[in-house]
């Protein structure tokens, strides 16, 4: 058997000579410097260091190469192959720093700003005013009453004493409910104003559902929402809201009701303010009165008096603030309470009105259009 030729030289193979492995490299190196960022360093990095890169074709070619020529060929290819390598992961390195200090700078988060960016809302001034009131009559013992604001028009106007030709019970006061059918029972053939059925024009019937539900002694507190047939202006609304009261005992006089009034006042206005009452006439209330406070603001001092005139009161010294009166014996006899034996007050009055009034509010346009910008300065009282 004959021994190995180890003394057989094939051609030299081109992709192997020092200076090719040197250009590869150079090439590789000069690559990756020029790559600007990681995405071109990675275009960069499979052209150089794939197994279909020059060097890597170069590494292949070492297995035609005679014995003694593979170990200097390989040693050569794979120092040039470290070096790439070296060189990439020093400039993926860089490259990735440059990126990160980028990202810090453009994507940078000011955490002197106020974290939640969403502006915090405010309760309606309606809403706030019209629990305030009814907690200064809840501290004098009075219990909150709530009802329906689709009420039966018994409720509101038969049962306080409206007579069936009193204007308030015609179209252009109040707003009656269509019905899907009549007393007769035949669909859609009810008219309006025949139902039977309104949307209260006061919150007066709480009062009335309030004496059939409880025997006296009642005394009650009545906040909500009322409907009437008005144009929306500067100074009326057709939806808007009223705070009433009602209290029906052994013994009320209107003695009762005027020091229930100062107090109220006093409690919402300041220690030093007086009401007044003048006549007037009611059909739930017998005798009427509208009552009167002094001007919170000029405390009277404009009347007569050129030199300090006031636009809240207009000069007058005082401000009209609502309705009054005994509870009509009628009232009384319809909710199936003894006019001989029990008497009773109430008062109500406009809660938009007594807001304009506390706050020089100009527009009421302003309380129902949903402007934040009205409402916010309001807080959050609760």
């Amino acid at each position: 058997m004959s021994a190995p030729n180890k003394s057989y030289d094939p051609v030299e193979v081109e992709a192997l000579k020092p200076e090719e492995i040197e250009r590869m490299r150079d090439e590789a190196l000069a690559a990756f410097a020029a790559a600007g960022d990681l995405d071109a360093l990675t275009h960069a990095k499979t052209a150089h260091t794939s197994g279909t890169s020059p060097l890597a074709l170069a590494n292949r070619e070492i297995g035609a190469l005679p014995p003694q020529a593979k170990a200097e060929a390989g040693k050569r290819v794979g120092q040039a192959r470290a070096a790439v390598n070296k060189a990439l992961a020093a400039r993926q390195a860089e490259l990735e720093d440059e990126r990160d200090a980028r990202v810090l700078t453009e994507e940078a988060v000011d955490v002197t700003l106020p974290y939640d960016r969403t502006p915090a809302g405010a309760r309606h001034p309606l809403t706030t005013f019209m629990e305030r009131v009814a907690d200064v009559f809840v501290a004098m013992g009075y219990e909150i009453a709530e009802g329906p604001e689709v009420e039966a028009e018994w409720f509101n106007f038969d049962a306080l004493n409206f007579l069936p030709d009193h204007p308030a019970r015609q179209m252009q006061d109040t707003f009656f409910v269509r019905s899907a059918e009549d007393r007769t029972g035949h669909p859609d053939s009810a008219t309006e104003g025949e139902s039977g059925v309104v949307l209260r024009t006061h919150t007066s019937p709480v009062q009335a559902r309030t004496l059939l539900e409880r025997k006296p002694p009642v005394y009650v507190v009545c906040p909500g929402r009322v409907y009437r047939t008005d144009e929306l202006d500067a100074t009326h609304t057709p939806v808007f809201h009223q705070i009433e009261l009602l209290a029906v005992d052994e013994g009320l006089t209107m003695a009762d009701l005027k020091g229930t009034l100062d107090h109220m006042v006093q409690a919402l206005f300041g220690a030093d303010l007086r009401t007044r009452l003048r006549p007037n006439y009611f059909p739930f209330t017998e005798p009427s009165a509208e009552m009167d406070m002094v001007c919170y603001v000029c405390r009277g001092a404009s009347v007569g008096n050129p030199d300090r005139p006031c636009r809240t009161c207009g000069s007058e010294g005082w401000i009209e603030l609502g309705g009054c009166g005994m509870v009509n014996p009628h009232v009384l006899t319809a909710c199936g309470v003894d006019p001989q034996k029990y008497s009773g007050f109430a008062f109500g009055f406009g809660i938009e009105r007594m807001l304009m009034f506390r706050h020089n509010i100009e527009d009421m346009r302003d309380m129902v259009e949903g402007d934040v910008r009205f409402t916010r300065p309001f807080g959050m009282e609760i």
